[in-house]
């Protein structure tokens, strides 16, 4: 339930000014990051002493004076409308963004400690030369009838089934989870690339269904409330959405390495895993205080549209064990790296498991 819809092109704005100045302040003191991006924000409010291997146990007292700078504002909104926000043992700066392409930029500029993205975000940053670490994981419960995104059908255009996909223009974001997503639709298909027309467009805002409706596109991976508003829109003329029967639902948390190194923000990074879990939960049991806080007045949808979110997204899944995570996400890799012509990773290295039980003990008396 707790995944957000896609952002108004307001919220991007001000998303992306935020990050802007963040930059800015970078460059006038905060700390410049260096070829692996892993100063800046990772430097600041942190120990400043011996570094904490990464096989260590992780501390658990937060330094006083430890501070984090996060982009996870639905955890955000979830942590204030339940009252636990002034309850974090650590000061937060909240950066009003997510996502792989900001929290990517954002580490790299020394900006971010702590970002909220899909599966394909730390992967790409690590292909892009940042060190990168997953810290917490959720899913949904029956995820396939629980997706994030269906495939958008233009107006006029034939496509019923994965296999009607040939000879199509689809829309294709890459190092994104839309991108990932139609590469993976394409291989359950039996299709390859060559099959298809891929149309390079960032999946933000309105850009998929504006692109479905003006024909720029005959299919497109849409999700959250623009699935809902594509087919009041558009239905009439013809536009449908498909089922894509895969797996869409990761959600984690991650930082850089350089962060996990620093005793007192690794300290305070497994604390916030802690609220991050019970927020997602607190989310679950309080659907109309969540539509009215966060879908309502922070997002600016109606009760409707926030109604029909929490319908679609079931129930949060967040599990004590990744191995069956890291098996999805090493299936990923192997295929975004041939298709795309990228060095092959081991996913293994990409999840810091000294933080698998944190969230799920966090839960333990509070899970459905």
């Amino acid at each position: 339930m707790s995944s957000p819809v896609p952002r108004t092109r307001r919220t991007l704005r001000a998303g992306l000014a935020l990050l802007t100045g963040l930059v800015l302040l970078t460059g006038c003191g905060l700390g410049k990051a260096d070829a692996n991006g892993t100063d800046g924000a990772s430097g600041a409010g942190g120990s400043g002493g011996k570094k904490l291997a990464l096989d260590a146990p992780l501390p658990t007292k937060v330094p006083e004076g430890t501070t984090l700078t996060i982009g996870d504002p639905a955890t955000q909104k979830a942590l204030e409308l339940s009252g636990q926000i002034d309850k974090l043992p650590f000061k937060v700066k909240w950066a009003n963004l997510s996502g792989g392409p900001q929290t990517t930029e954002a580490f790299r500029a020394g900006a971010l400690d702590l970002g909220s993205v899909a599966d394909i975000p730390p992967i790409h940053a690590t292909w892009t030369g940042l060190h990168v670490r997953i810290v917490a994981a959720k899913f949904r419960v029956d995820p396939i009838n629980h997706p994030i995104y269906q495939l958008g059908i233009a107006p006029g255009v034939k496509v019923r089934s994965l296999t009607d996909l040939r000879g199509k223009k689809i829309a294709y974001s890459p190092g994104q989870a839309q991108g990932a997503l139609v590469l993976r639709v394409l291989q359950k298909a039996g299709l390859k690339k060559s099959d298809v027309t891929l149309v390079e467009l960032p999946s933000t805002g309105d850009v998929y269904p504006n692109a479905l409706a003006g024909k720029q596109v005959d299919v497109a991976p849409i999700g959250g409330v623009a699935i809902k508003r594509y087919l009041g829109k558009y239905a009439k003329d013809g536009g449908t959405t498909i089922s894509h029967g895969l797996r869409d639902d990761p959600g984690h948390l991650y930082t850089q390495v350089a962060t996990l190194e620093d005793p007192a923000k690794a300290a305070a990074i497994r604390a916030y895993v802690e609220y991050w879990a019970r927020a997602q939960i607190w989310m679950d049991k309080h659907p109309q205080q969540w539509i009215d806080g966060y879908y309502v007045k922070d997002q600016g949808l109606s009760e409707e549209d926030g109604r029909w979110l929490v319908e679609k997204s079931g129930h949060p899944d967040i599990p004590a064990d990744w191995t069956a995570a890291i098996a999805r996400q090493q299936q990923t890799i192997d295929l975004l790296a041939r298709e795309t012509d990228k060095p092959k990773l081991t996913a293994a290295d990409l999840f810091d498991q000294r933080f698998a039980p944190v969230a799920a003990d966090a839960i333990k008396s509070e899970a459905p």
